[in-house]
């Protein structure tokens, strides 16, 4: 059973909007059947490893080409060429596993993806500038990347997401090797990239989501099994479930409901 919270968008289009969407992982059917619609704010992907949060990622990103069903970003069909041009410019992506040349420094690895993207040749230093201080690392701006440590590699990979000012941004595992403080930090830069953006964080970290997100996707074997705000995450883990926290109860709680539905 899905608890959906569908907050309808102050546009005619839903940023993301998949019906029935199927997309395999080379051979293995990762995404299966899913229908999901998000609007406006942060929303938190939750699910057990194995579950097509990454793929569904990829798909999302455009990177993925589904393989079956429907997937609209923005008003746009995703499946189409002819429209991904565009749509690639008003998106946002941070994968798993991002690559980077070490021998960059954080500014022209940053300057780099604006350029990919497209973005007005002018505008890029100030913009450049812009998210690299949002993101903190502002006096280190010019050090290589081969000499940061794993958690300034991810601000990196977060700055260079939101270069081009996305209207849909997708995160995968952002907070992977920041430290308590950082992390506090990193869901004020959220809330306030949600006000006006589609932000969709895939993480394993539950209270994270609760902390930064206005609504949360759960997926397991490839379908989306619950949606809802997370004050109700929490109330489903007050009277039993495994975790320290009555959020992280709720979700296993959600999540063993499905698999002995399954």
């Amino acid at each position: 059973m899905v608890s959906a919270t569908e907050l309808r968008p102050s546009t005619n289009a839903w940023p993301i909007e998949a019906d029935r969407l199927s997309v395999k992982a080379g051979k293995h059917l990762a995404v299966d059947g899913l229908d999901l619609k998000l609007g406006v704010g942060v929303h938190g992907l939750l699910g057990p490893n194995g579950a097509g949060k990454t793929t569904l990622m990829r798909a999302l990103s455009t990177v993925e080409r589904p393989s079956g069903g429907r997937l609209r970003l923005l008003g746009e069909d995703a499946t189409d060429g002819r429209a991904l041009r565009s749509l690639r410019a008003r998106l946002g992506y941070l994968p798993q596993h991002f690559g980077f040349y070490p021998r960059f420094t954080v500014r022209e690895y940053v300057e780099y993806v604006a350029w990919l993207r497209e973005m007005p040749k002018a505008g890029i230093p100030e913009a450049v500038q812009r998210v690299i201080e949002r993101v903190g690392l502002a006096d280190r701006a010019d050090s290589r990347l081969k000499t940061l440590s794993g958690g300034m590699l991810r601000r990196v990979g977060v700055a260079q997401a939101i270069v081009n000012s996305p209207d849909v941004l997708l995160l995968d595992e952002p907070t992977v090797g920041l430290d308590p403080e950082q992390r506090v930090e990193f869901r004020t830069l959220l809330r306030d990239l949600g006000t006006d953006s589609c932000v969709l964080v895939s993480t394993h970290l539950v209270e994270d989501v609760v902390a930064a997100c206005s609504d949360v996707v759960m997926v397991n074997l490839g379908k989306l099994v619950w949606q809802g705000v997370p004050a109700e995450l929490i109330s489903l883990g007050e009277h039993g479930g495994v975790g320290d926290s009555p959020a992280e109860r709720g979700y296993s709680t959600i999540l063993a409901g499905h698999r002995s539905a399954a």
